[in-house]
Formats: structure tokens, C-alpha cells, sequence
């Protein structure tokens, strides 16, 4: 069955899709977000979500101990709300879609005025990084991003701010997803990669949580 019909102009139909998404959402804890995104949002917020379930998702979730799984910053790009994140590759995604595509539409929000003020800086970076596959085996080089490197490395080399901290995966709860870890590795346990995972942005003192 189709929800919108072809005949429809782009423009109408994408607000309409919208429309939708939102009201699918309804349905969720959204008040509060909705409250967030109307009045409370400013550029440079490092925002977090809880992706849908699935086993990576579970992966990195279980691997971090943490209930976020992904993250993005949040920019005004031609005149528009967008978060700039690496899902899929790195791009910006309107950030109505970005909010309710999460689990239950839940949304943390971390923030340090630098960034605030910096967020033409933060654009640029991301710009020069646009289109770049996702990383599916988080390592450290510009070749492919996962979500928490893309804020780490734009911030830090736009703004000169670390943000986070590197951690080997051997010292992360890596041994209850060993098996999935191994199927996305052709079989190795790479115990000494760094990665930089989402929750550890959130324990860096640079960054009060807001919402």
C-alpha cells in the first residue's frame, strides 16, 4: 500500500512524510523533545539516541554498557535543523527524522558553549568528511567514520577540543557479543583497536548534559 501518492508535488509530499513520521511518533515520550527542539536548541548540541534493535546495535550497547548507540551534532544548514552524523555515511538528516527514527524518540543532549559559538567551524569539518562510508570495523582512520569519531575528530580539529576518550576494545564489555564481534571481523577479536565510543563523550566534564 502506498502512503503518498506520486501525483503529489516533492515539497508536499516530503511534508507530508514528515507530518506522518511525527504523528507516529506521537505515540512516544515526545513532549519533551518537541519542547527541546521548538526552544531550547542551539548549534554545536552533541545530541544521542538509542537506534533500533538489532545486533549491531545490541553490539555496541552491550560492548559500552551504555543506552546510547549513536550520536550526532546538531547545525543550522541552509536555513534548516539538521544533526550532521555518520550513519550509513556521513551526512546531515533533518532533525525531526533524526529524533524519531530513535527508539521511542529518546534524546540526550550535551553541550559546551565552544561549540555553540564555533558552529561554522564544526560545519566545515564536517563538509570536508561528507559522503564517507560508515566504519563497520571502528578503526581510527578517515578512510571510513562511525558516529562518536566524526564529533571527535571535527570538534577536535576545527576547534582544538578533545572531546572523549580513546579506549582499547579489551577493556570494554567486549565478551558477551565475542561471537558477533567475530562474524563482523572474518573471525578476529581485534582486543587492541581504539575506538572512541559514544558514552564516552558523554562522561567528558567538557560537556553538561542539558535535555
Amino acid at each position: 500500500m502506498k502512503l503518498l501518492p506520486k501525483s503529489l508535488p516533492a515539497r508536499l509530499r516530503l511534508t507530508s512524510l514528515l507530518l506522518l513520521l511525527l504523528l507516529v511518533a506521537a505515540h512516544f515520550r515526545v513532549d519533551r523533545v518537541a519542547a527541546y527542539a521548538l526552544s531550547s536548541k542551539q548549534e554545536g548540541d552533541i545530541l544521542f539516541q538509542s537506534l533500533p534493535r538489532g545486533q549491531l546495535v545490541d553490539a555496541i550497547e552491550g560492548v559500552t554498557n551504555s543506552e546510547w548507540s549513536h550520536c550526532g551534532i546538531l547545525l543550522r544548514r541552509h536555513n534548516r535543523w539538521v544533526v550532521a552524523e555518520a550513519l550509513g555515511q556521513v551526512t546531515y538528516t533533518p532533525l525531526a527524522l533524526w529524533v524519531v527514527r530513535g527508539r521511542e524518540a529518546r534524546v540526550g543532549v550535551y553541550r559546551n558553549p565552544e561549540l555553540s559559538r564555533n558552529a561554522l567551524g564544526i560545519q566545515t569539518g564536517v563538509d570536508r568528511l561528507l559522503g564517507r562510508p560508515y566504519d563497520f570495523n571502528y578503526a581510527p582512520d578517515d578512510e571510513e567514520i562511525y558516529c562518536s569519531e566524526l564529533v571527535n575528530k571535527v570538534v577536535a580539529r576545527e576547534l582544538g577540543i578533545q572531546l572523549g576518550q580513546w579506549e582499547r576494545l579489551g577493556d570494554l564489555n567486549w565478551r558477551p557479543h565475542e561471537s558477533f564481534i567475530r562474524s563482523m571481523e572474518n573471525g578476529r577479536l581485534p582486543l587492541d583497536r581504539s575506538m572512541l565510543t559514544p558514552v564516552s563523550l558523554t562522561r567528558d566534564p567538557q560537556l553538561a548534559r542539558v535535555f
